[in-house]
Formats: structure tokens, C-alpha cells, sequence
């Protein structure tokens, strides 16, 4: 038997299998008290983890629409989507 997900439940999907992991938990976190935009660098010294790494996690949480990103330069800055929390997740920053 095969199950044809909704568009919305494959939004959940890709957001719990972001939140799965306790560095990307940390990402969001951090940027969650942080409450500003910052850079990739930044967020990978406060959570001790190698920069090969913190862009995997980033590209996990940016394809599960919970982080916006942009670049200026060579440098890359991030900040959450508080909208996809709010709508999906309400209360759980709260709990951070």
C-alpha cells in the first residue's frame, strides 16, 4: 500500500528530519537568542563545529525553509524563518 503525502505533510517531513539532529538544534538555537542575522562563521565557532560541517547542517535546515540565508561577498549570513515556526511548530522556540 502506498501513502501519498500532502504537500504540507512533506513541509513536516523535511522539518522534522532537520530538527533530528542536536548540532542543527544548536543552530537554532543560537540564532533564536541571538535574535539577529549572523554570519556561517559565527554560528560554527559558538557551536564548536568545523566549517565543512556547519554548511551541511545550514543547507539541511535551509531546505526545510526553517533558516533564510543570503550572501554578501564571501560571506554568508543566516537568520530563522520565524513564519515556517510559527506555522508549523508554534511554541517551540519558546522552548529553547
Amino acid at each position: 500500500m502506498t501513502i501519498k503525502l500532502k504537500e504540507e505533510d512533506e513541509i513536516r517531513v523535511r522539518i522534522f528530519k532537520a530538527l533530528s539532529d542536536p548540532t542543527r538544534i544548536e543552530i537554532i538555537r543560537i540564532l533564536y537568542h541571538t535574535k539577529l542575522e549572523i554570519s556561517f562563521g559565527v554560528v560554527g565557532e559558538k557551536c564548536e563545529t568545523p566549517k565543512a560541517n556547519i554548511s551541511y547542517h545550514f543547507r539541511t535546515l535551509k531546505e526545510a525553509s526553517l533558516v533564510k540565508t543570503r550572501q554578501e561577498a564571501q560571506t554568508k549570513y543566516v537568520t530563522l524563518n520565524l513564519e515556517v515556526f510559527e506555522r508549523y511548530l508554534p511554541g517551540f522556540l519558546n522552548t529553547l
